[in-house]
């Protein structure tokens, strides 16, 4: 998960003996954390049903592993930023690592649910802090053109290749040792890289503060764990219940709040104008469903990988890593199409060939080959992703102005998490109700409850595929530019990250 920060972009080469003597150090710490923040997003997702047996998790609280993570990352990625902005870019990477560290160890020790959950919870607020920081001291280590060009390349380039990492060393650490260690493997990292960033990363600051809109960000993040929780308990008290319809309007209240909060404040979290315009907001709404499919995903995938097909924790982590390939290649193809097809045709393909591999995973059942039909399905998922991640990154920055440009970018990764928080805990709640659906037709024998669980599964895949579907609709309909936004390689390469 990469985040673009407000920068300028130099039009001009730097003197060499202005530039940062340490420069290449700091960029193998900064590609440390942000392969660590990467790892951390993958690794759990294979840990996930050992987890849930080790801790007595209930199926309809499981996706909160994943959630509380998304959540607070995305609703404080923004304020993250402006934070270290402020305050230090170097003092607040530093402080994010050892909390991030900190809250490792914490989840990796915990001995029940709620303390797994809060710790993923303190995680995520710290990346939000973290993954900012980082990019923005990338952005001024390195200020020749063609250095920043392969930096970002680096950096951009740990986001795919970390996912596959962590997938694999996700099920190796489950399978070999425990799944608390892929939460605990955090803490020596994240150590290491806070004391090699004390030494060799040079501190840098906004030398203009214009506030912090905290109100906002307690109103969008509180707007958000209130909409997520809501569909946790609609799976457990039914839509219709008295707590889940007062949560959906606790949510809708406080995000209506964000919302004239940021048409009033002087300096808002989320200046208006940027999703107001048509192409943007088409871009915006597109990675919110895209966040809201994909997650959701890769819990059903995982349960069906472990759960139906018995594949060990290790097996699991493999059989996810053509994902990882495919949206590296897909990503790669978006690059070149871009300039000659315009975002909207490019976004369109990707999303419509991501919804068809949605309506093929459908089609799985208990005695599924994996090269068969999991694999063909998962290729087609990770290409349309590819493409459309890329193209949603570019179309976030056509027309921005300069000031805007990093929160318009930013805007996509913390949609993207939203989406996550969202999908995660409604199609969660989708495939255990039509699970018990199922079986309460069917009655409550082994054989019902495999089929009953399939069922659960391949309703949560249509859903996703209908999502994906309305969001090619969505960017159809919104975004009309053919033009390729306005942005040198290294930016291109940061928003694709």
């Amino acid at each position: 998960m990469t985040t673009t920060l407000e920068y300028e972009l130099p039009g001009t080469q730097t003197p060499s003996d202005a530039l940062d003597p340490k420069r290449f150090r700091a960029l193998a710490i900064i590609a440390l954390s942000q392969l660590m923040v990467v790892l951390d997003a993958s690794v759990v997702i294979i840990a996930l049903p050992s987890a849930q047996r080790s801790l007595h998790i209930s199926t309809a609280n499981r996706q909160w592993m994943l959630t509380a993570y998304t959540l607070a990352f995305a609703g404080l990625l923004l304020l993250g930023g402006r934070i270290a902005d402020y305050l230090g870019r170097k003092r607040m990477f530093i402080i994010s690592l050892i909390g991030f560290a900190a809250a490792s160890a914490l989840g990796g020790l915990a001995e029940n649910s709620a303390m797994l959950f809060s710790a993923r919870a303190l995680q995520g607020a710290f990346a939000a802090v973290m993954a900012p920081s980082a990019l923005s001291l990338l952005t001024v280590a390195f200020t020749e053109p063609k250095e920043r060009a392969r930096a970002f390349g680096v950096y951009g380039g740990i986001a795919g290749g970390g996912a596959a990492i962590g997938l694999i060393l996700g099920g190796a650490l489950t399978q070999y040792a425990s799944w608390r260690w892929t939460l605990l493997i955090n803490v020596p990292i994240a150590i290491g890289a806070a004391v090699a960033a004390f030494r060799y990363i040079t501190e840098s600051k906004s030398p203009v503060r214009h506030g912090y809109d905290i109100s906002g960000a307690v109103t969008v993040t509180g707007g958000l764990l209130a909409l997520v929780y809501a569909f946790t308990k609609a799976g457990l008290d039914g839509w219709g219940s008295s707590t889940t319809l007062v949560l959906f309007v606790i949510a809708a209240v406080l995000l209506s709040a964000f919302v004239l909060i940021e048409r009033r404040v002087e300096h808002p979290l989320l200046p208006l104008r940027i999703v107001l315009d048509r192409n943007r907001g088409g871009s915006f709404l597109a990675s919110l469903l895209v966040g809201t499919a994909m997650l959701g995903t890769f819990l059903s995938l995982t349960y069906y990988f472990q759960g139906t097909l018995h594949y060990s924790a290790m097996k699991s982590g493999l059989a996810f890593v053509p994902f990882s390939v495919g949206i590296i290649a897909g990503a790669t193809s978006a690059s070149k199409l871009l300039p000659r097809f315009g975002p909207r045709l490019v976004i369109l393909t990707g999303l419509v060939l991501s919804a068809i591999g949605l309506g093929v995973f459908t089609l799985i059942g208990v005695h599924t080959v994996y090269a068969d039909l999991v694999l063909p399905a998962m290729v087609i998922v990770s290409l349309g992703m590819g493409l459309s991640f890329v193209a949603l990154s570019s179309t976030s920055l056509i027309g921005v102005q300069p000031a805007d440009a990093g929160v318009a970018s930013a805007m996509v990764n913390a949609t993207q998490q939203m989406g996550g928080s969202m999908g995660a805990a409604l199609i969660n709640t989708i495939a255990t109700g039509a699970t018990a659906s199922y079986l309460a037709l069917h009655g409550t024998s082994a054989g019902a409850e495999v089929a009953g669980s399939i069922h659960g599964y391949t309703t949560a895949f249509g859903f996703s595929g209908i999502v994906l579907a309305t969001a090619a609709v969505a960017a159809f309909a919104l975004i009309k530019t053919r033009d390729v936004a306005s942005m040198d390689e290294p930016a291109l390469l940061a928003t694709a990250g």
